[in-house]
């Protein structure tokens, strides 16, 4: 008898798990409420970086003459236009998710998911129509929202969630940042180069300030974001924020109000040169939360976290035999990530198929669309440090590389982290032009478990930006040949 699988959520962990479980010979139903994509495709990844490209694109532009164009009349970003293309690539996206699961045999049910009890989930439609559904195995993969900060809520007008800013249609004039990491930053950089007076507030001491980070690539990009004259508050959180109205101004303004930071790991952080700052826009980006509270928990005794997070063991079974959870409803303690949620559907349909994986969460690549891009793996320097490796560090900057002179990308470094005695690879931080392209290689080395001598003994084709991992690695070596 085949096996009932409900899976909730059809983001990037919900529907390859879906797809793999279907795959296995399990008779599958995928619950959706929204749109299928999750926050990746809808809220996330791919719009993200369709702005991105438009705002590189754009850059490209006003150095025409560098390359050795000519532009002739005036060259300006459309908004409207930029959220048009946005939102016909995301439906053709859905669209191609919606074939992949019928073609599988997956039945969709669009509407909001229920467990009832044990063994039952309700589907609730738009227009309030219900249904019951029966599983053998359900696997939860209803991620997160953006947080909303009681001290300064959402009107989605002036304070805008990460959401929202993928649907505006005009650029401000300026806009505040309160967030300094992934999002925040990427962010930053696209409505700098599309033209806003951008300033990012960040609680810690660093941009970026995870240990997935090295601390490197978090100096390299303040010096970035310098010289495209975005202001930087690290050591300082936003305490309050109003909205103010005046007859001298086409639009109402935010007055964002600083304090230095109770949270910074900075034992000695500098005073704040000004304690109020005005902007058209303030968008919120600290942080993400469980899409967990409406789902009938409770009812078959699932346990949550106090934040909503569901903990899940390697096999990502939770403390209710026979339901799974994957994705960004983990929460922090795991990895939230896209490419690391599908890989998580991966593990959980197999298991519930009867299979035995386990989730190893040890070598992750990230990859951040900052301008520069950065692209991470494996241990940070000062995490190698802290985990007792005796390690050597190296670093090669990308304006070695003929590619990156021939390209105008000169900005960035690529540091090798290696254990001394063995000359192992530990772990590869990259920040520069198609960093999170380039760290495909790094990513296969950790997991194979390869030395620097191993990639330098690896011809990487020329002219490429590719030559970066092989100048790092000969460095390593001993052998740097530029």
């Amino acid at each position: 008898m085949s096996t009932k699988i409900i899976v909730i959520g059809g983001g990037p962990g919900g529907y390859v798990a879906a797809l793999r479980a279907a795959a296995l010979g399990g008779i599958v139903t995928l619950i959706e409420k929204e749109n299928l994509g999750g926050t990746c495709l809808n809220w996330g990844c791919i719009p993200s970086k369709i702005m991105k490209n438009s705002a590189d694109i754009f850059l490209k532009f006003l150095k025409a003459e560098n390359f050795g164009i000519k532009v002739q009349g005036s060259v300006s970003p459309d908004m409207k236009s930029l959220m048009k293309k946005k939102d016909k690539i995301l439906e053709s996206q859905r669209q191609g998710i919606a074939a992949l699961l019928k073609n599988s045999g997956i039945v969709l049910e669009m509407g909001r998911a229920v467990i009832k009890s044990k063994g039952v989930v309700e589907v609730v439609s738009k227009d309030d129509n219900k249904k019951e559904l029966y599983y053998d195995k359900l696997i939860i993969a209803t991620g997160t929202k953006p947080l909303n900060v009681a001290d300064f809520p959402f009107d989605h007008h002036h304070i805008l969630s990460s959401n929202d800013i993928l649907q505006m249609d005009n650029i401000p004039e300026s806009i505040v940042i309160v967030g300094g990491g992934v999002i925040g930053c990427e962010f930053a950089f696209i409505f700098s180069a599309l033209g806003s007076k951008v300033t990012v507030v960040e609680a810690l001491s660093r941009l970026l300030p995870l240990p997935s980070v090295d601390q490197d690539c978090s100096k390299l990009l303040l010096r970035e974001m310098k010289k495209r004259k975005i202001d930087v508050f690290c050591d300082t959180i936003v305490r309050s924020s109003n909205i103010v109205k005046s007859s001298d101004i086409k639009d109402d303004q935010v007055s964002i109000h600083l304090e230095i930071s109770p949270f910074t790991d900075n034992p000695k952080p500098k005073k704040l040169k000004t304690n109020v700052i005005y902007a058209q826009r303030m968008a919120v980006c600290i942080g993400r939360c469980a899409l967990s509270s409406d789902l009938g928990l409770e009812n078959i005794d699932l346990k949550t976290t106090p934040q909503g997070w569901i903990d899940a063991n390697e096999k990502l079974e939770t403390n209710v035999d026979g339901v799974y959870a994957i994705g960004d409803i983990l929460g922090p303690q795991k990895v939230m990530l896209a490419h690391v949620a599908s890989h998580e559907g991966i593990i959980a349909a197999q298991n519930a198929m009867g299979g035995k994986g386990v989730m190893d969460y040890d070598v992750i690549p990230g990859a951040i669309f900052t301008m520069p891009e950065i692209g991470t793996v494996g241990l940070s320097e000062a995490e190698a440090i802290k985990k007792g490796y005796e390690v050597e560090a190296f670093s090669v900057n990308f304006r070695t590389l003929g590619k990156a002179q021939a390209i105008d990308e000169l900005a960035g470094t690529a540091k090798m982290i290696v254990e001394k005695k063995s000359n192992k690879v530990l772990g590869v931080h990259l920040i520069g032009a198609h960093a999170t392209d380039l760290i495909a290689e790094a990513t296969l080395a950790i997991q194979k478990g390869l030395t620097a001598k191993d990639i330098a003994n690896t011809i990487h084709a020329h002219p490429t930006l590719a030559e970066i991992m092989g100048e790092v690695s000969f460095k390593a070596c001993g052998t740097l040949v530029h």
